[in-house]
């Protein structure tokens, strides 16, 4: 594999040649002082002689840039009188062009053999293919890694361009986190990568990710847990990839509580698969609260707490080096690298307390340098610290008209994940002509498309057919930004969509916007979009894969829910009505995985003096969901959903009465007679697994006699045989994390020659 070294830093091109020509020569170099001057990168030095190694990244420059900038080393070479001379330079070389360097090294110069170009770099990586590997920048970068990458996403839930990777790439800081991720993921199958809001979690889970696929495992990155038991598949070496899995708003005990149980759950599948690792991402609080509230998640003998991995605290060399690589590929100019710091500004950054890469990434790259001055740009980065909230205040408020405001409120009751156009589009226009109504501003046919082009690569980026923000720390920033109980009673008006409204809810309770007073008012704006819940979609057809349907909006037991939380806030019984309708519907059919325990916890919850017992119409309400749990019990139901509802029934059989309970048994014994049939399509052990646990608690609930339990359970066993045939453990990934040792210390001297290269133009 050969690596034109582009996605490489002007330092990460340092320290890749102190790697390779340490290893080639035999000799550990030593960092040595940058400067004004040209600089030398590294040293070796004896009681009688001195090597000396010099990296000059000019990949992409003209030869010309590469002989000036020698001709400038020369007086500091001459100073040092080495030994041995040698100089890697990511530049292609013809004989000439090293023969004029060679004029320009002088004496110094043993050999032009001492001079490595690109040509005789790449043939010490395939010499040394652990140091390509080590570096995992250089190896993510290469052409046939790339490659891997991008096709693999395209075949998850997203799709990540060649550019966004080289992007991350570039500015990506190699730390000890990733060598500490690793090393969980392998110990227990699961990491789970916590920390405050932009330490850089997505960063190294995505890092950790792509080392994997580079090494032969297939992408899986999930949205739910629903994708993620989809696609388990023991005969296969997968490695799942679940960003803020928790959420980014505060929690709710309830959703939490129907959700955590097929967290364990998967977590406990995928622990017992050689085939299969799984990294998860979340903020730190929200991760606390969590387990503070949930009972799987705190369960001892999950001990989930081995599984987390804290980052955010960072060494100050890393500090500096996620700087550097931002100013180095950013559009920021030379007269602001080096008003920044001549004003003494980056050790101030570096050192900040609020330090955070996200805040980097924002003052680097970003609307908010629109009216930055050179002069004014270390005062404004230190002010960006101190006060994260500015970082988009100005530009929001300032810098983008109205019908732009609103794209981004409706964006931000999307999916965290992403919004297609169309479906944007939708939630927009509904908002905007709401709001350009409201307050008599203007507003035309073509203000979406107008808005988009304004917003393009300044706050919002397509990705194909994907828009998301381009910095989560804008996300951050309208959550704060958005706490007008007038506001957010004009979004749930505009509601388009039940998971939308749904989180412009959420955001009012996490935000307490309205107070008890209004309550009764405010949820009366969410009776619109209520009205549609019984007729809008739950699955939508995949336009880029036939024969595909994906989960686009709140299963109908999530909107029933949804409908009695507003009802109690606000007292009007119509939302009890809407969900009558949606229960009450014979064609209807529930989802057992997605609302099969739901439907019994509302069972419960609507019974007399319970939790929604008294509102207006709750034992009509109560009986059709008892149909809709009945419909399903009597339908097609795997193993494992039917031990979920038998799980949430435990304690209540009483209350739910003896429809549900015949029900019940007869879908336990439906097992047995259907089992061929259920097992089917399994391709993963663990879930076979599980299943010999359901079949075994069911047999002495409902009778089921012993050999009819051995001849099942014998059965499974057949099945998982026949996956083991086809399946093969997986072996721990190739890649080292790192073979190079950092010094510990980092002082202000170190930090200059650090952005040596970067302040007197030689990036």
């Amino acid at each position: 594999m050969a690596y034109s070294f582009e996605n490489l830093s002007h330092a990460d091109f340092e320290d890749l040649a102190r790697d390779l020509l340490g290893q080639e020569t035999g000799v550990r170099f030593e960092g040595f002082s940058a400067g004004p001057d040209g600089g030398i990168d590294g040293r070796h030095a004896t009681a009688d002689k001195l090597t000396i190694l010099q990296a000059k990244h000019y990949a992409g420059s003209p030869f010309s840039a590469l002989k000036s900038a020698m001709a400038k080393s020369r007086p500091c070479i001459d100073v040092l009188k080495p030994s041995r001379y040698l100089l890697a330079t990511s530049r292609a070389l013809t004989p000439a062009n090293k023969a004029s360097l060679a004029r320009e090294i002088g004496p110094w110069l043993q050999s032009q053999a001492d001079i490595f170009g690109p040509t005789e770099i790449n043939d010490l990586l395939r010499k040394f293919p652990e140091i390509a590997k080590a570096n995992l920048k250089l190896w993510l970068s290469g052409t046939a890694v790339l490659e891997r990458i991008v096709h693999a996403a395209a075949h998850a839930f997203t799709v990540v361009t060649r550019e966004e990777i080289e992007s991350k790439l570039k500015v990506y800081a190699p730390n000890p986190s990733f060598t500490a991720a690793r090393d969980k993921l392998e110990q227990g199958h699961v990491v789970i990568i916590s920390g405050p809001p932009g330490v850089g979690k997505t960063t190294l889970a995505e890092m950790l990710s792509y080392a994997y696929i580079s090494d032969g495992w297939t992408y899986v990155a999930i949205r739910s847990l629903n994708d993620g038991f989809a696609k388990l598949d023991d005969r296969t070496k997968q490695i799942f990839f679940f960003d803020d899995f928790l959420g980014t708003a505060a929690l709710d005990t309830r959703a939490l509580a129907s959700n955590d149980s097929d967290l364990t759950r998967f977590l406990k599948r995928v622990r017992a698969s050689s085939n299969a690792r799984f990294v998860l991402t979340t903020r730190a609080p929200i991760f606390e609260e969590a387990r503070r509230i949930s009972e799987h998640l705190a369960d001892q003998r999950l001990d989930i707490a081995k599984y987390v991995l804290d980052v955010g605290v960072y060494t100050r060399r890393i500090r500096a080096r996620i700087l550097y690589n931002h100013l180095a590929i950013s559009g920021v100019s030379q007269e602001h690298i080096v008003a920044l710091w001549q004003s003494h500004a980056v050790p101030l950054i570096v050192d900040h307390k609020n330090y955070n890469p996200r805040i980097i990434e924002a003052m680097t790259d970003g609307p908010q340098m629109r009216d930055v001055t050179p002069a004014s740009y270390g005062a404004e980065f230190l002010k960006a610290l101190d006060n994260p909230s500015r970082i988009w205040d100005v530009s929001f408020r300032k810098h983008i008209p109205e019908m732009c405001r609103h794209l981004l409120y409706a964006l931000f009751f999307c999916s965290d994940y992403g919004v297609s156009l169309d479906e944007l589009r939708v939630a927009f226009d509904a908002l905007h002509q709401l709001l350009a109504s409201k307050y008599s501003t203007p507003h035309g046919p073509k203000d979406f498309e107008e808005a988009v082009r304004i917003l393009e690569g300044g706050y919002i980026n397509i990705n194909g057919k994907t828009v998301t923000f381009i910095n989560p720390s804008l996300r951050d920033f309208l959550t704060d930004y958005i706490d007008s109980p007038e506001l957010v009673e004009d979004l749930a008006e505009a509601a388009q969509k039940a998971d939308w409204s749904k989180r412009v809810s959420d955001h009012i309770k996490a935000k307490r916007l309205w107070r008890e007073t209004s309550c009764k008012r405010g949820y009366t704006a969410f009776i619109s979009v209520a009205r549609r819940f019984t007729i809008l979609p739950e699955m939508k057809k995949n336009e880029d894969r036939e024969g595909v349907w994906s989960y686009y909006d709140l299963s109908f037991g999530g909107r029933i829910e949804l409908l009695l939380e507003w009802s109690k806030e606000s007292d009007n019984a119509v939302f009890v009505q809407i969900a009558t309708e949606i229960a009450a519907n014979p064609s209807r059919r529930f989802d057992a995985w997605r609302d099969g325990q739901r439907l019994v916890s509302l069972i419960i919850r609507l019974q007399d003096g319970a939790e929604y017992g008294s509102l207006k119409g709750a034992e009509k309400l109560r009986t059709a969901i008892e149909d809709q749990l009945v419909t399903m019990l009597n339908g097609y139901i795997v193993p494992d959903d039917l031990d979920s509802i038998l799980d949430s029934m435990e304690g209540y059989e009483q209350v739910l009465g003896d429809r549900v309970r015949t029900a019940l048994s007869d879908a336990m014994r439906a097992q047995f007679e259907r089992l061929d049939s259920l097992i089917e399509d399994v391709d993963n052990e663990s879930t076979l697994d599980d299943h010999i646990k359901a079949i075994r608690r069911f047999a002495p609930l409902v009778g089921v006699k012993d050999d009819v339990l051995v001849r099942a359970v014998a059965t499974i066993e057949l099945k998982k045989s026949e996956i083991e045939e086809v399946s093969s453990a997986a072996e721990s990934p190739t890649f080292p994390a790192s073979i190079r040792r950092e010094s510990d210390k980092f002082d202000d001297q170190a930090l200059e020659d650090l952005f040596a290269p970067l302040v007197y133009g030689l990036r």
